[in-house]
């Protein structure tokens, strides 16, 4: 379910893609199709897949995409059913053969399709403010209201029992059950993918989206990205506070409680029943664990495990922090 709201151009032939990435050698028959690219984990037969990192090397030998684009040193990570495709620069590859399939998904230009919600059939069943505007695609559920000036832009679903705050523009979202968004929100919109390329810095398409999950609250003026190649998960009864920023791909457990200020970088998974004090900062393509307190103004750079208690830069066991700062 990464991409249900942009259109696939595909299935490309492997020549096409081969004649993108500028890779002059033929590894397998060249009226083979390719119907989709996406991650490790969730790619199938007939599908392109990445691999830029051995921090992934476990996802990827298990998984069961017909090719890879991936380096010289990391090919042997893969299965024997997975035809690795070399390249120099793998995410800027990645990025080429995703605005391929997703082309829709480069840009993220404001909603032309949006009108008044008072042209719509929620005129009657939404409780909303003034200015409201309503783009295609859109669903709302029962007993809901949308504060002044919002725009719920194309491909969006909201559940029973949700309140829009005020100033706030959501798209490519899944929202469930009893969710409040709080004012000045921005959520669904594409994140921040760029790779440098020569003189110029290349777009990473974000095909994926958001799925805020029942009896959440996302506090003022708070960011949530939408997925570049998986989805951006927040989990159930998790509250976030004002002015936070979720990048790209995270996850969020459920029962989770991050205060005011904090940032979590793209692609890193926070486990469930976590608390992050205000102003953290979590770098991107971390993994912490359940059961987890992060102290306020902490810089997370490395995994933590399940049960810890952290705090500073690095962020390190609070009594290791606390003996080192009498």
């Amino acid at each position: 379910m990464s991409n249900p709201f942009f259109k696939n151009k595909g299935p490309f032939l492997i020549t096409d893609i081969l004649n993108i990435l500028n890779i002059k050698t033929e590894p397998v028959k060249t009226n083979v199709s390719i119907i989709d690219i996406k991650d490790l984990y969730s790619s199938n037969n007939s599908e392109i897949t990445f691999l830029h990192s051995k921090k992934y090397k476990d996802l990827a030998q298990k998984t069961k995409a017909s090719f890879c684009i991936t380096t010289e040193s990391l090919k042997n990570e893969l299965p024997t059913s997975c035809i690795p495709l070399i390249v120099k620069n793998v995410l800027v590859s990645v990025s080429k053969i995703t605005s391929m399939f997703y082309p829709d998904a480069i840009n993220d230009d404001f909603d032309d399709s949006a009108i008044d919600i008072n042209q719509t059939n929620f005129k009657d069943k939404v409780i909303s403010g003034k200015n409201v505007l309503i783009g295609k695609n859109v669903s709302i559920g029962k007993n809901c209201s949308i504060g002044h000036n919002t725009i719920i832009e194309k491909n969006v679903s909201i559940e029973n029992n949700c309140s829009i705050g005020s100033n706030t523009i959501i798209r490519n979202s899944l929202i469930s059950n009893n969710v409040k968004v709080l004012d000045n929100c921005v959520i669904g919109k594409h994140g921040f993918g760029f790779f440098p390329d020569k003189n110029k810095n290349l777009r990473y398409p974000h095909i994926g989206i958001v799925i805020i999950e029942e009896n959440c609250e996302i506090g003022c003026g708070s960011t949530i990205d939408r997925g570049s190649m998986s989805n951006t998960v927040i989990g159930k009864n998790t509250y976030l506070d004002n002015q936070i920023h979720i990048a790209h791909n995270v996850k969020i457990g459920e029962n989770s409680i991050i205060a005011g200020q904090v940032g979590i970088a793209g692609s890193s998974i926070i486990g469930s029943n976590v608390k992050i004090g205000g102003q953290a900062g979590i770098s991107g393509h971390i993994k912490v664990g359940n059961n987890v307190e992060i102290g306020g103004g902490s810089g997370v750079i490395k995994n933590i495990p399940d049960n810890s208690k952290v705090m500073g830069y690095p962020a390190k066991n609070i009594r290791e922090f606390l003996r080192d700062n009498k």
